[in-house]
């Protein structure tokens, strides 16, 4: 890794990329990040991109383009896109980073997983490690939704130390489409029906990436199970409705805006790197813009 003082300080751009984009916070953490490492001369920039735009997109940046962020729907051509990638990004099948390489090449990486094991982690799920860690029980964790996010989530919990994860889908085939990337990440998949969806939050950790208003139905129903902790990737509007019942039942709840910047430092220092990353700044501008809305 590059440190600092070797990192050029100027005429370098990143971009976060998705359709819709207009959102997006990651301009105001990035950018953030810029200035407290003193790289006054990079810029970072929501582009707004379709699925089909993204092989153009990226074929007409220049060498000043340190790296890309994608968020939906496009996660999924980002990893095609790329030259190399990850393990975990191809066990997943989707990437939300592209870094350019010195030789031009793409390189492909998902940081949602790491994110969210960091969060979680950090919430007391998975297992403990190193020369002293106690004999534990691996953790059961539930996963709402079966698109890009929820891979993401079954490779945290492969990461975290589980072994077998309950995916609760809307679409009967989302089953089918969340297997093979059980298999590469070495966890075993149960699943059910959304309609028996109550029935899966008994368990450490519940982690939620249905879009907004999806899992809405289920929060005046259920019961959760006391030392768990629940997880939802939204963070706009805040909060869910079905993170407002775990609040009220002291579950601890995190948010994607846990998510948002836990993932943006590996990209920022993949895109600089300058390592670690000013967490603090990132952190800070995050949550001034988060009060300005």
């Amino acid at each position: 890794m590059q440190s600092q003082d070797e990192t050029p300080s100027s005429g370098r751009k990143a971009a976060v990329c998705g359709k819709p984009i207009a959102h997006s916070l990651s301009p105001v953490i990035h950018n953030a990040g810029f200035a407290a490492s003193g790289l006054t001369g990079w810029t970072y920039e929501a582009i707004e991109c379709a699925e089909s735009e993204l092989p153009d997109v990226v074929a007409g940046l220049g060498p000043e383009w340190a790296g890309l962020s994608l968020t939906m729907p496009l996660k999924e051509a980002a990893l095609r896109l790329a030259d190399v990638a990850t393990p975990v990004a191809i066990a997943a099948g989707v990437a939300n980073t592209l870094v350019r390489q010195p030789d031009g090449a793409w390189h492909a990486d998902n940081t949602d997983i790491g994110g969210m094991v960091r969060v979680l982690r950090e919430a007391g799920i998975g297992l403990s490690r190193g020369r002293h860690a106690v004999k534990e029980a691996p953790p059961r964790i539930t996963v709402l939704g079966g698109g890009g996010t929820a891979r993401a989530a079954l490779a945290a919990a492969a990461e975290l130390g589980a072994e077998t994860v309950t995916v609760v889908t809307r679409r009967p085939e989302a089953r089918a489409e969340l297997e093979p990337v059980a298999v590469a990440l070495g966890v075993a998949l149960e699943s059910m029906p959304w309609t028996d969806a109550l029935g899966a939050f008994e368990v450490d950790a519940v982690v939620s990436t249905v879009p907004k208003g999806a899992a809405d139905d289920l929060a005046d129903q259920v019961k959760w199970r006391p030392g768990s902790v629940f997880f939802d990737a939204l963070y706009s509007p805040w909060p869910t409705p079905l993170a407002a019942t775990a609040i009220a039942q002291d579950v601890p709840v995190l948010s994607g805006l846990d998510l948002l910047l836990a993932q943006a430092l590996s990209q920022f220092e993949q895109f600089t790197g300058i390592t670690p990353a000013p967490e603090e700044a990132m952190r800070a501008a995050l949550d001034e813009a988060v009060r300005a809305r």
